[in-house]
C-alpha cells in the first residue's frame, strides 16, 4: 500500500513540475535580460544570426544564458521537490 501511495504522489507531482518549469523559464529569461543589461550595458543579447556580432560575443552570451537558465532550473526543481517532500513525505524524483 505504501508503494501505491508513493507512486500516486509522484504522479501528482508531474503537473506541479510542468508548471514550475514554465514559471522557471519566464523567471530565467527575465533574470538573464537584467544580467545582460548590467554586464554588457546593452538592452538585448546578441542572437546567433546577428551579422553585426562576432563569434565571441554570441558564444559568451549563449554561455551566460545557459548558466542562468541552468541555475534557475536547479533552484526551482530542487525547491519544488523539497516542498513536495515536506507536504507529502515522498521525494518526487529518484532516491
Amino acid at each position: 500500500m505504501a508503494e501505491d501511495s508513493r507512486k500516486m504522489a509522484k504522479l501528482l507531482y508531474r503537473p506541479l513540475g510542468l508548471v514550475s518549469s514554465a514559471v522557471g523559464g519566464i523567471v530565467a529569461s527575465a533574470l538573464f535580460r537584467r544580467v545582460w543589461r548590467v554586464v554588457a550595458q546593452e538592452d538585448e543579447a546578441p542572437k546567433a544570426t546577428d551579422a553585426e556580432r562576432g563569434w565571441r560575443e554570441v558564444l559568451v552570451s549563449a554561455a551566460a544564458q545557459g548558466a542562468v537558465f541552468g541555475a534557475v532550473k536547479a533552484v526551482i526543481d530542487r525547491g519544488g521537490a523539497t516542498w513536495f517532500r515536506r507536504l507529502t513525505g515522498t521525494w518526487p524524483g529518484d532516491e
